[in-house]
């Protein structure tokens, strides 16, 4: 059987597993350097990893115009070609980036960006509309994000995208979205190291889908990462941001974020899941409005997160146990 869900209100169906495509953007920086990319990328993988991944039942693909300033969402494009209608893509608009540097150069809030920038998405793309529209500006004014939201019910009218959301971790801005009549979704945060009630809340209230970027804690749930290990120069962990917990600055995994990895391996490592399948099963366990987007650089990433829809949601008792590891 499939295991599906719906964006919201929207009826969009999609798989209960989207992947995020950040990652294979590639390499880029803001303008005092910082990297806000995850290191370096070969194309013909990600290729290969998004049509494996579509074999394997995901239908739902997350990027933004600004990851790799433009780069992963051609190679999303490339990848999807003539099977675009099978798919629900998900893109977001509102920063400002050089292309032929790969710099982030700051933000522009205002409807005039938001039509511009769809274009030259679905340029990018090759598409002639977006599923899922996302605002990509967490800290937006409301009284700003209000005229967004009201731009992209236009949008919608004109079929140029079928439905919108916003990317933030604050739930009275998402709540602002939410009352436009084509708001299908909140993406926030949320992994088992970092619950999000409030947001939630708000989606079961409103009736959105909650899209979730950082399911795997930016890779502190797959396992793969030990304290002292540095990263790669270019990749946003190795000089994170104050937004990024988790990782030391030059220094690999928190220890005591891996310390809490360790703690909850066994109980989501159950019913012969790897680390990263446990870590989504506990998402759909959470909510049955939750739709994890972990990211990927290979077909290995890609078919061990596909992987978890087989499997499933952990069960209450599995649940109740991480609950006890956790409050312990």
């Amino acid at each position: 059987m499939e295991f599906t869900r719906t964006l919201g209100r929207s009826g969009i169906q999609v798989s209960a597993l989207g992947f995020g495509c950040w990652a294979i953007g590639g390499e880029w920086q803001d303008r005092a350097g910082q990297p806000l990319g995850w290191g370096k990328v070969d194309d013909e993988e990600s290729v290969r990893a998004i049509r494996r991944a579509l074999d394997l039942g995901v239908t739902f693909f997350d990027t933004a115009d600004v990851y790799g300033t433009g780069h992963s969402e051609r190679v999303l494009g490339r990848a999807l070609g003539s099977r675009r209608d099978d798919v629900v893509v998900a893109t977001k608009w509102g920063n400002l980036f050089d292309p032929d540097t790969r710099t982030l150069t700051g933000t522009d809030d205002s409807p005039e960006h938001l039509r511009r920038a769809l274009t030259a998405s679905l340029r990018r793309l090759g598409t002639d509309h977006v599923d899922l529209y996302q605002l990509h500006i967490a800290d937006a004014a409301p009284d700003r994000a209000a005229s967004l939201r009201d731009a992209c019910e236009e949008l919608v009218a004109e079929g140029l995208i079928r439905a919108y959301a916003w990317s933030t971790d604050d739930p009275a801005r998402a709540a602002v979205f939410a009352e436009g009549p084509h708001c299908a979704a909140v993406q926030h945060a949320l992994n088992v190291l970092d619950d999000a009630p409030e947001l939630l809340l708000l989606c079961e209230k409103a009736d959105l889908a909650s899209v979730n970027r950082s399911p795997l804690a930016m890779g502190l749930l797959t396992g793969k990462h030990g304290s002292g290990r540095p990263l790669e120069a270019g990749d946003i962990r190795n000089r994170p941001p104050a937004w990024l917990r988790g990782f030391g600055d030059g220094s690999g995994a928190d220890p005591e974020w891996l310390a809490r990895v360790d703690a909850l391996r066994d109980v989501l490592t159950s019913g012969g899941r790897t680390l990263a399948q446990g870590a989504l099963a506990w998402l759909w366990a959470r909510s049955p409005r939750t739709v994890p987007i972990p990211g990927f650089r290979s077909v290995a990433q890609a078919e061990e997160n596909a992987g978890a829809l087989a499997k499933g949601p952990l069960s209450e008792g599995e649940m109740a146990e991480v609950e006890r590891i956790l409050r312990r």
